[in-house]
Protein backbone atom coordinates (compact mmCIF):
# COMPACT_ATOMS: atom_id res chain seq x y z
CA UNK A 1 0.00 0.00 0.00
CA UNK A 2 1.45 3.34 -0.97
CA UNK A 3 1.59 6.22 1.46
CA UNK A 4 -1.08 8.87 0.82
CA UNK A 5 -1.79 12.10 2.67
CA UNK A 6 -5.41 12.64 1.63
CA UNK A 7 -8.42 10.45 1.08
CA UNK A 8 -9.44 9.60 -2.48
CA UNK A 9 -11.32 12.56 -4.05
CA UNK A 10 -14.49 10.47 -4.45
CA UNK A 11 -14.36 9.54 -0.76
CA UNK A 12 -13.91 13.17 0.20
CA UNK A 13 -16.86 14.21 -1.98
CA UNK A 14 -19.05 11.47 -0.54
CA UNK A 15 -18.00 12.39 3.00
CA UNK A 16 -19.13 16.01 2.63
CA UNK A 17 -22.28 15.19 0.64
CA UNK A 18 -23.28 12.63 3.26
CA UNK A 19 -22.45 15.01 6.12
CA UNK A 20 -24.89 17.54 4.69
CA UNK A 21 -27.50 14.86 3.98
CA UNK A 22 -27.26 13.30 7.46
CA UNK A 23 -27.43 16.62 9.29
CA UNK A 24 -30.42 17.62 7.13
CA UNK A 25 -32.02 14.23 7.77
CA UNK A 26 -31.61 14.56 11.53
CA UNK A 27 -33.22 18.01 11.54
CA UNK A 28 -36.00 16.88 9.18
CA UNK A 29 -36.67 13.83 11.36
CA UNK A 30 -36.91 15.86 14.56
CA UNK A 31 -39.15 18.45 12.92
CA UNK A 32 -41.26 15.77 11.27
CA UNK A 33 -42.13 13.97 14.50
CA UNK A 34 -42.50 17.08 16.64
CA UNK A 35 -44.97 19.00 14.53
CA UNK A 36 -48.47 18.60 13.20
CA UNK A 37 -48.17 21.54 10.88
CA UNK A 38 -48.79 21.59 7.16
CA UNK A 39 -45.05 20.88 6.70
CA UNK A 40 -45.38 17.28 7.91
CA UNK A 41 -46.32 15.81 4.52
CA UNK A 42 -43.49 17.62 2.76
CA UNK A 43 -40.98 16.53 5.41
CA UNK A 44 -42.06 12.88 5.10
CA UNK A 45 -41.79 13.16 1.31
CA UNK A 46 -38.18 14.37 1.71
CA UNK A 47 -37.26 12.01 4.57
CA UNK A 48 -37.91 8.73 2.76
CA UNK A 49 -35.90 9.31 -0.44
CA UNK A 50 -33.13 11.06 1.49
CA UNK A 51 -32.82 7.99 3.72
CA UNK A 52 -32.59 5.73 0.65
CA UNK A 53 -29.99 8.05 -0.88
CA UNK A 54 -27.89 7.89 2.31
CA UNK A 55 -28.15 4.09 2.30
CA UNK A 56 -26.95 3.88 -1.30
CA UNK A 57 -24.17 6.41 -0.73
CA UNK A 58 -22.83 4.61 2.33
CA UNK A 59 -22.61 1.36 0.36
CA UNK A 60 -20.58 3.16 -2.34
CA UNK A 61 -18.52 4.86 0.34
CA UNK A 62 -17.70 1.58 2.07
CA UNK A 63 -16.69 0.06 -1.26
CA UNK A 64 -14.35 3.00 -1.90
CA UNK A 65 -13.02 2.82 1.65
CA UNK A 66 -11.99 -0.80 1.11
CA UNK A 67 -10.60 -0.29 -2.39
CA UNK A 68 -8.57 2.92 -2.04
CA UNK A 69 -5.53 3.82 0.03
CA UNK A 70 -6.19 5.67 3.30
CA UNK A 71 -3.90 8.20 4.95
CA UNK A 72 -2.39 7.03 8.21
CA UNK A 73 -3.07 8.91 11.41
CA UNK A 74 -0.09 10.95 12.64
CA UNK A 75 2.32 9.12 14.93
CA UNK A 76 1.71 11.83 17.55
CA UNK A 77 -1.80 10.50 18.22
CA UNK A 78 -1.85 8.15 21.24
CA UNK A 79 -2.89 4.53 20.69
CA UNK A 80 -6.12 4.92 22.66
CA UNK A 81 -7.15 7.89 20.49
CA UNK A 82 -6.38 5.91 17.33
CA UNK A 83 -8.57 3.09 18.61
CA UNK A 84 -11.34 5.55 19.51
CA UNK A 85 -11.12 7.16 16.05
CA UNK A 86 -11.38 3.81 14.27
CA UNK A 87 -14.22 2.65 16.52
CA UNK A 88 -16.16 5.88 16.02
CA UNK A 89 -15.83 5.62 12.24
CA UNK A 90 -17.16 2.05 12.25
CA UNK A 91 -20.02 3.12 14.54
CA UNK A 92 -20.85 5.88 12.05
CA UNK A 93 -20.81 3.42 9.14
CA UNK A 94 -22.98 0.96 11.07
CA UNK A 95 -25.49 3.68 11.95
CA UNK A 96 -25.53 5.04 8.39
CA UNK A 97 -26.43 1.53 7.19
CA UNK A 98 -28.79 0.55 10.01
CA UNK A 99 -30.82 3.74 10.29
CA UNK A 100 -32.33 3.75 6.76
CA UNK A 101 -32.80 -0.03 6.82
CA UNK A 102 -34.64 0.15 10.15
CA UNK A 103 -36.73 3.04 8.84
CA UNK A 104 -37.63 1.03 5.74
CA UNK A 105 -38.44 -2.05 7.83
CA UNK A 106 -40.48 0.09 10.24
CA UNK A 107 -42.57 1.52 7.41
CA UNK A 108 -42.97 -1.93 5.86
CA UNK A 109 -44.12 -3.37 9.19
CA UNK A 110 -46.68 -0.56 9.47
CA UNK A 111 -47.90 -1.17 5.92
CA UNK A 112 -46.66 2.17 4.59
CA UNK A 113 -44.87 2.31 1.24
CA UNK A 114 -41.41 3.84 0.82
CA UNK A 115 -41.97 6.19 -2.09
CA UNK A 116 -39.11 7.90 -3.86
CA UNK A 117 -41.07 10.20 -6.11
CA UNK A 118 -42.04 9.84 -9.72
CA UNK A 119 -44.19 6.85 -8.81
CA UNK A 120 -41.21 4.74 -7.71
CA UNK A 121 -42.14 2.64 -4.68
CA UNK A 122 -39.70 0.31 -2.96
CA UNK A 123 -40.91 -3.16 -2.07
CA UNK A 124 -41.58 -3.86 1.61
CA UNK A 125 -38.72 -5.62 3.39
CA UNK A 126 -40.93 -7.04 6.15
CA UNK A 127 -44.49 -8.23 6.35
CA UNK A 128 -47.05 -5.97 7.99
CA UNK A 129 -46.61 -6.67 11.68
CA UNK A 130 -47.74 -4.33 14.46
CA UNK A 131 -45.47 -5.97 17.05
CA UNK A 132 -42.42 -5.49 14.83
CA UNK A 133 -43.45 -1.89 14.12
CA UNK A 134 -43.77 -1.26 17.88
CA UNK A 135 -40.18 -2.48 18.27
CA UNK A 136 -38.69 -0.67 15.27
CA UNK A 137 -40.32 2.73 15.86
CA UNK A 138 -38.48 3.56 19.11
CA UNK A 139 -35.33 1.82 17.80
CA UNK A 140 -35.32 4.22 14.83
CA UNK A 141 -35.59 7.14 17.26
CA UNK A 142 -32.85 5.87 19.61
CA UNK A 143 -30.47 5.17 16.74
CA UNK A 144 -31.13 8.67 15.38
CA UNK A 145 -30.14 10.09 18.77
CA UNK A 146 -27.02 7.89 18.83
CA UNK A 147 -26.19 9.01 15.29
CA UNK A 148 -26.59 12.65 16.33
CA UNK A 149 -24.27 12.19 19.34
CA UNK A 150 -21.71 10.30 17.23
CA UNK A 151 -21.78 12.96 14.50
CA UNK A 152 -21.28 15.70 17.10
CA UNK A 153 -18.31 13.82 18.60
CA UNK A 154 -16.89 13.35 15.10
CA UNK A 155 -17.31 17.07 14.43
CA UNK A 156 -15.65 17.95 17.74
CA UNK A 157 -12.68 15.70 16.92
CA UNK A 158 -12.42 17.17 13.42
CA UNK A 159 -12.36 20.70 14.84
CA UNK A 160 -9.75 19.66 17.41
CA UNK A 161 -7.51 18.39 14.61
CA UNK A 162 -8.20 21.41 12.39
CA UNK A 163 -7.92 24.23 14.92
CA UNK A 164 -5.83 22.96 17.83
CA UNK A 165 -3.59 20.08 16.80
CA UNK A 166 -3.19 21.18 13.17
CA UNK A 167 -1.75 17.75 12.44
CA UNK A 168 -3.13 17.19 8.93
CA UNK A 169 -5.99 14.87 9.93
CA UNK A 170 -8.64 17.44 8.95
CA UNK A 171 -6.87 18.38 5.74
CA UNK A 172 -6.76 14.70 4.74
CA UNK A 173 -10.55 14.90 4.31
CA UNK A 174 -10.65 18.40 2.81
CA UNK A 175 -7.72 17.92 0.46
CA UNK A 176 -6.66 21.44 1.43
CA UNK A 177 -3.12 20.64 2.38
CA UNK A 178 -0.48 18.02 2.71
CA UNK A 179 0.81 16.56 5.93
Amino acid sequence: MKSVTTFHPALRALHWLMAIAIIAMLFIGVTMVSTVSSWHGLLVAIHKPLGVMILLLVVVRLWLRFTTDQPALPASIPVWQRAAAHLSHWVLYLLMLAQPLIGWAMLSAAGYPVTLGGGLVLPPITAVNNTLYALLRPLHTWLALLLFVTVMMHLAAALLHALVRRDGVFSSMTGAGKR
